[in-house]
Formats: structure tokens, sequence, C-alpha cells
């Protein structure tokens, strides 16, 4: 794939990118390597290869996947400033 100097310019519009017309040219140079270097990982053989999550090996703690917060209404109402009927109160914002 090659980008031409209306690619350029239409990606820069885009983009809301200004760049003057004498820049253009070197631009879509540049952007053409760029793709050219991406392409070229597209030829890796990456079969068997295992994806990485982190360059560092390491375990992920677990932890038991309980409810430690509930059944507690009251704490839960007592860090608002007003509350009714089991439910907190505010002021109305849409007429």
């Amino acid at each position: 794939m090659s980008l031409s100097k209306d690619d350029v310019k239409k990606v820069a519009h885009l983009a809301r990118i200004h760049v003057a017309e004498d820049r253009l040219d070197g631009l879509a140079g540049e952007l053409n390597q760029i793709i050219g270097w991406v392409e070229q990982l597209s030829e890796v053989d990456t079969d068997g290869v295992e994806p990485m999550t982190s360059a560092i090996a390491h375990d992920l703690r677990w932890r038991e996947d309980a409810v430690t917060d509930g059944a507690q209404p009251d704490k839960v109402l007592a860090n608002g400033p007003a509350t009714e009927l089991g439910f907190y109160v505010v002021p109305k914002v849409v007429e």
C-alpha cells in the first residue's frame, strides 16, 4: 500500500492537522515507510507464540468473589446528607 499526496492531505484533514502544501510529499514518504514496517510484521511467523500481558512473567493474585458490603442499608445511607424511605434525597434537576 502506498499513500499519495492526496491521501496524506485527506488524513491530515480528518485529523484536523494543518500541513503545508510543500510538506505533503515528505510526509507521504515518511508514512509510506511506516506502513512498510507494519506490513513487514505480517510476515513474522507467530505460530506457537503465547500472547503476552506483561514483559515480566507473574501470576495474578486470586481472591474470593464475595459481597462484603451488603445487607447494611443504614450504614450506606448514612453517607448521604438526606434520606427518605431507604433512598437518598436529591434536588430535582429536570424541570
